[in-house]
């Protein structure tokens, strides 16, 4: 794609910042009807039985079946109203009550165009409201004597049972673990046909990474990439350009992009913990969640077929710019270590980060010989190569042996 204008870009941000308020005053409305749905579920049960059993007498009084059938139709319609405002008003245009009768549609115009209404829903139905968690199991154990890092979480995440941890419910920094949630919410964010957009690396961008000490892509100054390039660009090398430039692409602004990674945080049921101040990993004593936080961020992205493709790759080669014109060669170095350690399986996903106050860290996903998946987050280790030693180490002490054939 050729260089846009000022005008188009300009025309381009303003289409992106309008289409993001949708979405989020969409997830607005979408929390307050589950809100109401839990508070009127008791009302909606109490209708229904009083219903059931008014008919229920009718019926044993010997009442017409003309008079029954009016009286069930009657009912069944009384509670689905009921139901309906429970649920709360349809999308198809019925103002939101926000259930203090002020009729408030959030601000929504009743003048928006039926294509921005259609792009709206397109994009809204890539963000997913699913809720993950974990629980203990029977036998959960201490981490192998051989994994000292501070904070470990290591799951099945068939059966969704933790089966190690060590202050896994502890708050940290996740330092670059933080990029997974930021592929994530950028994932859900965008169309897979604005995989192919080009996006210019500004003169803010280079120097956010420069004044934070960030590691990088690579990317230059006015080097036009694609959305592509810059998924892949967060995870591989872990690059604060490339994370700040999705940031920007997606919501705007960084600021406005780190408002969605909160409000996705919140939806996964892990802000009572987590919240995040930057879509990086730059230490912040607000910027923080737990091991087992990151772990079940690191599901949902799982769940995401473009994050679990960036998250696997092993190596990719950016497109070819002016500034680099047979592309740069990126490599997951957490992956390409690990392949060569036994692990009773083979690691799949893996993104690590380090700040001072966390130590070196990494979350991870895996596999065993009998195709049991398993997901590890730990902080806290004592260097690089010792932080992928230990993930190594947890997968292979609990990793289920391939069954042997049958003779």
């Amino acid at each position: 794609m050729g260089r846009e204008t000022e005008k188009d870009e300009t025309e381009r941000m303003r289409r992106r910042k309008a289409r993001i308020q949708r979405m989020k005053l969409e997830k607005a409305k979408a929390i307050r009807r589950q809100k109401l749905v839990k508070k009127l579920a008791p009302v909606v049960l109490i209708a229904v039985v009083l219903v059931a059993g008014g008919i229920a007498l009718l019926v044993h009084a010997g009442k017409g079946t003309k008079d029954r059938t009016e009286l069930t139709e009657a009912s069944s319609e009384a509670a689905s109203g009921i139901t309906v405002n429970a649920a709360g008003r349809q999308a198809a245009g019925e103002a939101d009550t926000d259930g203090d009768g002020s009729g408030n549609d959030d601000g929504e115009s009743a003048s928006e165009s039926a294509a921005d209404v259609e792009e709206s829903a397109e994009q809204q139905a890539t963000v997913s409201t699913k809720q993950y968690s974990a629980r203990e199991a029977a036998d959960l154990s201490g981490p192998p004597a051989d994994v000292a890092s501070s904070n470990v979480i290591f799951l099945n995440k068939d059966s969704g049972e933790i089966l190690a941890a060590r202050n896994c419910h502890t708050v940290i920094n996740p330092a670059s673990m933080t990029k997974v949630l930021t592929v994530l919410v950028a994932a859900e964010h965008i169309k897979p046909s604005d995989l192919d957009d080009t996006f210019t690396i500004t003169l803010d961008i280079t120097d956010y990474s420069y004044v934070h000490d960030c590691s990088n892509a690579g990317f230059e100054k006015d080097e036009e990439v694609t959305v592509r390039d810059l998924f892949y660009g967060t995870i591989l090398p872990s690059g604060a350009d490339a994370a700040v430039g999705l940031a920007t692409y997606v919501a705007g602004s960084h600021e406005a992009f780190v408002d969605l990674m909160n409000e996705k945080l919140e939806i996964l049921g892990l802000s009572d913990t987590a919240h995040f101040t930057n879509c990086v990993g730059i230490y912040d004593a607000d910027h923080h969640c737990t091991v087992y936080d990151m772990a079940m961020i690191m599901e949902a992205a799982l769940d995401n077929e473009l994050c679990r493709e960036v998250l696997s790759a092993h190596t990719y080669t950016t497109s070819a710019t002016a500034a680099h014109p047979e592309g740069m060669l990126l490599s997951n170095w957490f992956l390409r270590r690990i392949e060569d350690r036994e692990t009773g399986g083979e690691v799949l996903c893996g993104k690590t980060g380090f700040v001072d106050q966390s130590g070196n860290c990494a979350v991870s996903y895996g596999v065993d010989e009998s195709g049991n998946e398993y997901i590890c987050a730990t902080t806290g280790a004592q260097g690089s190569m010792r932080c992928v030693n230990e993930h190594a180490a947890l997968y292979k002490a609990y990793a289920k042996q391939k069954p042997a054939e049958s003779q």
